[in-house]
């Protein structure tokens, strides 16, 4: 008896036009399990309404409408950064006074109003870089619930923010529109954007969660010298945060 498994492919024991039929139908079967599958996982996602808001389910369509076969569609990575810089308390800040530290020669010591019942102390290494009386009584953007800093003897509690060129020889120092108050918060993007911006996250919750290193490398001056996270303009309820000169420079 003749092994027919054995000995013979597959064309040989039927017609190419019966072997380009079943190969059409596989392909059509297959196609249709796939988007059957994710027609389910789409389905189920929107009817999730307790852990997804019409806003979060975000898709990357970067491939196609239905992504690469096998993938489930993933939030985009720009909404991840966005959503971890409203994590962020960033406020209008004024340094009410300036003065050197006297255990660190590159540390000012700053007494900061950003819409506290008290002034905030921080520190900040910018004695290389902008004169001390460019402090006094300026309007300056802070990043305020970072765990406070024990900076040569004296607790920081926050961080101004500044944009530098890449080799970091020039640094300035991020400033609100004027009429920006102390204590007003910034937001990225619209006012829509603003009406939707969550409480901030506490400072142990930023460090574990390394929020500020997940979203600095992100944050940079465009052409015309405003703070821009991705393509979303940083803001105030008064305009857009800007630096003086500094362009395509990044901001920490």
């Amino acid at each position: 008896m003749v092994n027919w498994i054995g000995c013979l492919k597959v064309e040989d024991c039927i017609s190419k036009t019966e072997s380009r039929n079943l190969e059409e139908m596989a392909t059509m079967a297959i196609g249709a399990n796939i988007f059957k599958a994710r027609t389910a996982r789409f389905h189920m996602l929107l009817s999730s309404s307790s852990s997804y808001s019409s806003s979060s389910v975000r898709f990357s369509l970067s491939s196609s409408p239905l992504g690469r076969i096998g993938e489930s569609p993933s939030p985009s990575s720009s909404d991840t950064i966005k959503d971890a810089a409203n994590m962020l308390d960033i406020r209008v800040g004024r340094i009410i006074k300036a003065w050197r530290h006297d255990e660190a020669d590159s540390l000012y010591v700053e007494e900061v109003d950003v819409g506290e019942s008290q002034p905030r102390i921080i520190c900040s290494g910018l004695v290389n870089y902008i004169p001390i009386h460019l402090l006094q009584d300026t309007k300056v953007i802070v990043l305020a619930n970072l765990k406070p800093r024990n900076m040569r003897g004296i607790k920081s509690t926050g961080m101004l923010l500044a944009a530098s060129d890449s080799s970091h020889q020039n640094v300035e120092l991020l400033h609100p529109p004027e009429a920006s108050l102390p204590g007003d918060r910034i937001w990225f993007g619209s006012l829509l954007d603003k009406q939707n911006q969550p409480p901030p996250a506490t400072p142990n919750q930023i460090q574990k969660k390394k929020i500020w290193e997940l979203v600095q490398p992100h944050l940079k001056t465009n052409a015309s010298c405003i703070a821009m996270l991705g393509e979303d303009l940083m803001q105030t309820s008064e305009g857009a945060v800007v630096c003086t000169s500094l362009k395509n420079a990044n901001i920490a």
